[in-house]
């Protein structure tokens, strides 16, 4: 018990009185100074007819939606493919990089290319002849933006842990399909699929809670939330509330908010493995 101390009075003091305060404040107008005055639900009656979070929590879904499938399909394929080639720990350490790279780093890098009259635009503008793309400038743009950022950040990740599947599919299995005459698709879809589903359905959770939480990458890349609020996610409408007015009784109704989203999403998901997940025996 002595030396676990440190860690449960870091989890308590960081982690589940935060927490417990969060419920607490939900129900409470306070500005951070002075005691919080109670005011029951009206926080979350303020909050579910708030645009500003219908807006984050449709910006949100967007990213969730496109990210997880597009980040976790190019995963699968991607670790399929290094699986079978030599020399695969350099293209693994060259994909994990900007696992380990700031989320701050990646952003600003990012902002630089995306410009109206950066490399991206650039060569977009040179290949088609069209105008060059203010790709963080228009709403939807800028979205679509933030969603190829987050799969390049998070794909080396996926990858990782999916070749770590592949590895421990026995080759006697692949053996046997060959010699039933399963071509490679066959194979790819009756086999491998199935036996990667316990861990296709983790990442898939990860994923969907990580974009659930998405901020940093928002924050940095995009400038206050972007045109229109183009970009404004549900965690970036609780900082903003908290943080830049002062609400804190409304950040933490939102917040509340997430919590439900969030449990919703994984319920779903839990509901679903037990037809689409394939745990061997």
């Amino acid at each position: 018990m002595f030396f676990v101390a440190p860690q449960v009075l870091g989890i308590c003091l960081f982690t589940l009185i935060p927490f417990a305060a969060s419920f607490v404040l939900a129900f409470t107008q306070w500005n951070g100074f002075g005691m919080p005055s109670f005011v029951g639900l009206d926080n979350f009656r303020d909050q579910l007819s708030d645009p500003d979070l219908g807006r984050a929590v449709l910006n949100t879904g967007v990213i969730m939606l496109v990210t997880v499938p597009i980040g976790l399909f190019l995963s699968i394929v991607g670790a399929t493919v290094l699986n079978k080639v030599r020399f695969r720990s350099v293209y693994l350490v060259m994909l994990f990089a900007p696992v380990v790279t700031s989320a701050v780093a990646i952003a600003l890098i990012w902002q630089q290319l995306l410009r109206q009259d950066g490399v991206i635009s650039g060569v977009i503008s040179a290949v088609f002849g069209v105008e060059n793309i203010d790709w963080l400038g228009h709403p939807w743009l800028a979205l679509i933006s933030v969603c190829i950022v987050t799969i390049w950040s998070s794909v080396g990740l996926n990858i990782v842990i999916f070749m770590a599947g592949l590895q421990g599919i026995s080759p006697s299995v692949m053996e046997a399909a060959k010699i039933d005459g399963a071509g490679p698709i066959a194979r790819f879809f009756r086999i491998t699929l199935p036996l990667l589903s316990p861990i296709i359905f983790y990442q898939c959770i990860v994923a969907c809670i990580s974009s659930l939480q998405t901020f940093d990458l928002v924050f940095v890349l995009v400038k206050n939330a972007g045109p229109d609020n183009g970009t404004r996610t549900i965690v970036y409408h609780i900082y903003d509330l908290g943080f830049a007015k002062s609400q804190f009784g409304l950040s933490s109704a939102a917040s509340v908010v997430l919590l439900a989203l969030t449990l919703v999403v994984t319920a779903i998901q839990f509901g679903a493995q037990k037809k689409l997940v394939h745990y061997e025996s």
